[in-house]
């Protein structure tokens, strides 16, 4: 039987001219630019790679094609020949026949694999300078031969004239549009007998190029040849394993099973590269369990799985996106290996193929990790699953591996698997990638967890990288969110506590942050507090606005420090803040508390001369006024006054007027506001009822309760909580006890 030898070589990469016959006069070893591949009656064989490059294992890669492939029969020594004319089909002997396994390879290739496979059991690699088929090695006297050849001083060699070529370029062109065996025949009748790696290597061409039909017809012809000739052409082992590889890059896979009923017809039987083909086809049509199944047969016919086979089966896993399944199969493949029960293949290094098969289901499961997370579903557990086990397998993390899968984690539900994974990168490597640490920033305002985000940023100050621009931006919107929360739950303290944080870490509070602050005071009714907190804003070198003066007003309206208020006012007016509508509200509200109803008139024809036009605010503020130092008739008056200006009430001005008339003993009246306020179709409070009621009876005024109806139900009071997703003295995990005491005078001044 005819056997193929192939010899490779190792060495620098070497780079050719065109106008350079070869890459001459370099070091007598390492000449070579391919691999010599003897077969049959071939005894040497040259291929020349003008303007390629090689990557020093025996194969050439560049730009530009292959420039000739000449095969020389008969003869020991051999001739570079050079072909400028260009064609698609233009790979060589050699580099067809190192991809044998290279296409299933590539797909998770790390780029430091042999190009030419050991996965080529029947041949024989032979460390040597050149092979011919007589058994020979090219060394001593005809190393200086080739020398000659290659540079043009052999002047009674090989030549055209002395030797018959087979242009195999030229030839798979010819054959580019056969159908039949019989198209084949027409081209190749006067051809004579030509080497099996002749057919092989454009049946490889043919996948290449998609041209399924011709691979085939050739197929058809030497199974026609193999009856005519009594066996001495024939498709062997090596033929049946290029057109496969020819189907798979075809895509043509509805052949498959005719080609393997031919196989089966011949007697020839698969080896390792015909399984590992089959489970390549398989996972291009997404069967992934029948490739799984493949690596059983492999098994079941008693040969023995390559490196190439697992890292094909781990593939299997990745399509199918089970990554749990991915890290079992290598858990048991591992504990194999450490037995001694798998790598027992000489023509393996089986140390650095484990190793890459490691790296590879790490890459696997990181994969499909990343799947999972661009999923509708919540996966997070499945994440953390899988982390889990991969520990437990002893498998690496890598920094990149761990921020690639940060950068998939985008929805609310992916924070607890984004903070499991930054924790993870500052506790296992010295440095992380600013930008991850951003998009985490990011994330966990996303998800609401803000003082997980102030704890990252912390980090960035603590242990770097130091943060940019972005990184202070998305840490200032956060702490924006959380004191507009504390404005409007009107949380003073939280809100403090927020200023004296951002202070801390070097973010200098903008009037926005300061008003949320001045505000949440306000509402709290934190008049002192409101103070301090304007005159740090003052020292601080902010500028306070028309908001800033309207919540301390209002902060001081409350505390009843109506001369304060009053001061505030006559500064505002003096910096050149105009006051608008709230300003000049509260402003009618402190005149009230004082009793001052001459300027609470004034302060209205001055909002109407500028344009400001009271509205039902306005007038509430004053009737509650009214109604907080028990003036029932100023209010009544007030709303008449209301009425006049066309300004229509709302619940809380008949329900303040209704109160501050019940605690003035006008029982009755407060019973006819009631009703008319029914009447309107406004809902009151149960406290409203409640004043009319009670104070009816106190003053034994005769109501009809029949009238009135029945006590309203109590509006349901909304819930604040004091903070939002956890307590807002959680804000960074570096506050002390202490520091969860009222903020003192000292520190909010």
């Amino acid at each position: 039987m005819q056997t193929l030898g192939v010899c490779s070589w190792k060495g620098e990469n070497f780079g050719c001219a065109l106008s350079d016959a070869l890459c001459a006069k370099r070091s007598r070893k390492r000449r070579l630019l391919g691999n010599l591949v003897g077969y049959g009656r071939v005894s040497g064989l040259w291929i020349d790679l003008n303007g390629s490059s090689s990557d020093g294992s025996g194969v050439c890669s560049g730009n530009s094609r292959f420039l000739g492939v000449t095969l020389f029969c008969g003869y020991t020594s051999t001739a570079v020949f050079r072909k400028p004319k260009k064609c698609s089909f233009g790979a060589s002997f050699a580099l067809a026949w190192a991809l044998e396994q290279q296409e299933i390879r590539s797909e998770f290739s790390d780029g430091n694999s042999n190009t030419i496979n050991s996965e080529l059991r029947e041949t024989e690699i032979v460390k040597s300078d050149s092979f011919c088929m007589d058994g020979g090695n090219a060394t001593g006297d005809n190393i200086d031969e080739e020398e000659k050849v290659v540079d043009g001083q052999n002047d009674g060699g090989v030549g055209e004239e002395d030797c018959s070529r087979v242009d195999v370029r030229s030839l798979a062109w010819s054959l580019r549009l056969a159908k039949t065996a019989d198209d084949v025949e027409e081209v190749l009748k006067d051809k004579g007998v030509l080497p099996l790696q002749v057919f092989s290597t454009m049946i490889r061409g043919f996948g290449k190029d998609k041209r399924i039909d011709p691979a085939l017809a050739v197929m058809e012809w030497l199974k026609r040849k193999k009856e005519e000739t009594n066996g001495v052409i024939y498709p062997n082992l090596f033929i049946y394993n290029s057109l496969l590889g020819a189907i798979k890059q075809s895509e043509q896979f509805g052949e498959l099973h005719r080609v393997m009923d031919y196989m089966s017809h011949d007697g020839v039987v698969p080896n390792v590269v015909t399984y590992n083909t089959l489970m390549a086809i398989y996972l291009e049509q997404g069967q992934t369990i029948e490739a799984l199944n493949v690596l059983e047969e492999i098994r079941r016919v008693g040969l023995v799985p390559s490196a190439v086979s697992y890292s094909t089966a781990l593939l299997a896993y990745r399509r199918m996106e089970d990554g749990i399944g991915a890290l079992r199969f290598f858990t048991e493949l591992k504990e194999k290996y450490l037995k001694g029960e798998v790598g027992k293949d000489d023509n393996e290094d089986w140390e650095k193929e484990f190793v890459k098969l490691e790296n590879f289901t790490v890459r696997v499961c990181y994969q499909v990790m990343r799947r999972w997370l661009v999923k509708r579903e919540n996966s997070s557990q499945k994440v953390m699953k899988l982390l889990s086990d991969m520990d437990r397998a002893g498998l690496q993390h890598g920094r990149a591996e761990l921020e690639r899968l940060l950068w998939a984690c985008t929805r609310e539900d992916h924070y607890v698997v984004a903070k499991e994974l930054y924790t993870r990168i500052r506790e296992r490597h010295s440095e992380i990638s600013l930008s991850v640490c951003n998009h985490l920033i990011w994330l966990m305002g996303k998800a609401k967890r803000w003082w997980a985000a102030l704890e990252i940023y912390e980090d960035l100050l603590d242990k770097g990288p130091k943060p940019n621009n972005l990184s202070y931006e998305l840490i200032m919107s956060h702490f924006n969110i959380l004191l507009t929360a504390a404005r409007r739950k009107g949380i003073w303290k939280w809100g403090v506590r927020l200023i004296n944080k951002m202070e801390d870490k070097g973010l200098k509070p903008g009037s926005r942050e300061w008003n949320a602050v001045l505000v949440a005071c306000s509402k709290a009714s934190e008049a002192s507090t409101a103070i301090q907190i304007f005159k740090r804003m003052i020292e601080k070198g902010e500028k306070p606005t028309i908001i800033s003066y309207g919540a301390l007003l209002s902060a001081l309206e409350k505390g009843k420090l109506y001369d304060e208020a009053l001061k505030v006012w006559d500064h505002m007016i003096k910096v050149g803040v105009e006051p608008n509508l709230y300003a000049y509200t509260i402003m009618a509200s402190i005149l009230t508390g004082q009793g001052k109803f001459k300027m609470v008139d004034a302060v209205i024809k001055e909002m109407s001369s500028l344009g400001i036009d009271p509205t039902v605010v306005t007038y509430n503020a004053i009737i509650s006024g009214c109604a907080r130092n028990g003036m029932g008739s100023a209010a009544y008056e007030w709303f008449h006054r209301m009425k006049v200006q066309n300004v229509p009430p709302n619940e809380v001005t008949y329900e303040m007027l209704i109160e501050a008339l019940a605690r003035d003993g006008k029982p009755r009246l407060a019973y006819e506001l009631y009703l008319r306020a029914h009447n309107e179709g406004l809902n009151l409070s149960t406290k409203a009822y409640d004043a009319v009621v009670s104070s009816s009876q106190v003053y034994g005024a005769t109501i009809d309760m029949s009238v009135l109806g029945p006590r309203p139900p109590k509006k349901p009071k909304l819930q604040e909580p004091y903070s939002i997703r956890g307590k807002p003295f959680s804000i960074g995990r570096k506050l002390t006890p202490d520091s969860q005491e009222k903020p003192g005078p000292g520190r909010a001044a």
